[in-house]
């Protein structure tokens, strides 16, 4: 009976672990949010934000119960040209003093494929657009750790946000090419709390769990010294 007991907290456990959503924070260090541009209609200009933030809720065994949210800061543009940057981050296109902040919550996630997609909305500015992100993930253990790695990319029209500079797009093309490639860690609160769970689920297991088999199951200190 007590194998019966054993058997039943691991299937318990097992489920729980299976079927709930993993949070992960995005990992700034090893993740871009990168922008090409055409130029004069005759090449391109490529760059960068150097901070973002985020909260990814990843459920492998259902990806419709996974959603994300990233914010990105629109002050640390970068083209590395410093009075290139200057312009960008001005009221010409993203007036980063009034508008701080790009940001992408998703409404829903599925599987597409090999792939999956992720449908939000974006907000540049003063705007808020739904966009269809198209991403694949990977995942790895590093230092105890889980991480997710994604690949996503877009394009949008910057005129749809309110960035209007130039508005033949004959010197700075209206189209923007987005590439994301996105690291996030496993955020420890979220395991801890996990562990929680599931060791209540497990008593309550035990609990209502007959008296037959419970007949089998060690006994707590506490009754070893009453006998």
């Amino acid at each position: 009976m007590r194998k019966q007991l054993l058997v039943l907290s691991i299937l318990v456990l097992a489920s729980l672990c299976a079927f709930a959503a993993e949070e992960y924070k995005i990992d700034p260090a090893h993740s871009s949010a990168s922008f090409t541009v055409r130029h004069l209609m005759i090449s391109n200009v490529s760059g960068r934000f150097r901070t973002m933030s985020g909260t990814i809720l990843y459920d492998e065994a259902d990806p419709s119960k996974s959603s994300v949210i990233a914010v990105i800061s629109t002050a640390s543009i970068t083209t590395d040209n410093d009075r290139r940057d200057k312009h960008l981050q001005s009221a010409d296109f993203f007036d980063a003093e009034k508008y701080p902040e790009i940001r992408f919550q998703s409404t829903k996630v599925m599987k597409q494929g090999d792939g999956f997609v992720a449908v939000g909305m974006l907000t540049i500015k003063d705007v808020s657009k739904e966009v269809t992100l198209p991403f694949s993930v990977a995942k790895a253990d590093a230092h105890g750790k889980s991480r997710l790695g994604i690949e996503s990319g877009t394009r949008i029209n910057r005129y749809d946000y309110n960035v209007n500079y130039d508005a033949t797009g004959a010197t700075v093309g209206k189209d923007v090419k987005i590439e994301l490639n996105i690291e996030a860690v496993e955020t420890e609160a979220v395991k801890n709390e996990a562990s929680k769970v599931a060791v209540k689920a497990v008593a309550v297991t035990m609990k209502s769990a007959p008296e037959s088999m419970k007949a089998g199951a060690p006994k707590t200190g506490a009754a070893r010294t009453r006998q």
